[in-house]
């Protein structure tokens, strides 16, 4: 055994039961609130903009993020202002383990959307993988000030 190897092992547990609980607030949040806010359009939405979106999100429960991605970018083009197909980029950049980008997938749905409360709780979890607790604690604040303290 290494000798610095037993020394990182107490210390990546005492992260994670740091800021487990802050990670699994911000996913509950995202569980109960999942629907509010997602796609809000006046406009009827375009059939093969649902049907991508409904591809992405398959190939994201499959694990296959990469065909989400693919998915997701082609409704972007499609329509850009979805903010479904920028949330389901950000899912897969997140599966993917690119947190900073799933974060400014995020920021572009809030500067369009600011109270859309999966892109706050999404960016606050993605926050929280990267080591951002601080910052993902403004956005469990945030969201208790929307949907009340549960």
């Amino acid at each position: 055994m290494p000798a610095g190897s037993y020394s990182e092992s107490p210390r990546l547990k005492e992260l994670l039961m740091r800021y487990a609980p802050v990670a699994l607030a911000l996913s509950l949040v995202v569980g109960v609130t999942g629907s509010m806010g997602v796609a809000r359009s006046s406009a009827p939405a375009d059939p093969r903009v649902e049907a991508l979106l409904k591809d992405g999100r398959a190939a994201l429960t499959k694990g296959d993020a990469s065909a989400a991605t693919d998915s997701f970018e082609a409704a972007l083009v499609i329509d850009p202002a979805s903010n479904a197909a920028l949330l389901g980029l950000a899912d897969a950049a997140r599966r993917e383990g690119l947190q900073g980008k799933a974060i400014h997938y995020y920021r572009e749905v809030l500067s369009r959307e600011p109270n859309n409360v999966v892109a706050i709780s999404g960016e606050g979890g993605a926050m929280v993988e990267k080591g951002a607790v601080e910052k993902a604690k403004r956005n469990l604040t945030r969201l208790e000030g929307l949907c009340g303290k549960g």
